[in-house]
């Protein structure tokens, strides 16, 4: 073989060996990523605790305003 032809093959072979490298490294990380359970979960608590605090400070103003505008609803007839 001339020069350049072993130099292909080996420039192949490199790239190669470099994409299986990369292949069986990204994936190796992706069976061992478990995710953020207690993360997520502390996350949809303070959700739910948040929207629980601002409905019981808002429920009483939110419920008068819905009650005059079907007053006002009923006044138009």
């Amino acid at each position: 073989m001339n020069t350049f032809t072993e130099f292909a093959v080996r420039a192949e072979l490199q790239f190669r060996h470099a994409l299986i490298k990369a292949h069986n490294s990204f994936f190796s990380r992706l069976k061992d990523d478990r995710g953020d359970v207690p993360g997520w979960v502390l996350v949809v608590l303070m959700t739910t605790g948040l929207v629980t605090a601002i409905w019981t400070i808002a429920a009483p103003r939110l419920t008068a305003i819905l009650k005059d505008s079907l007053d006002s609803m009923n006044g138009i007839r």
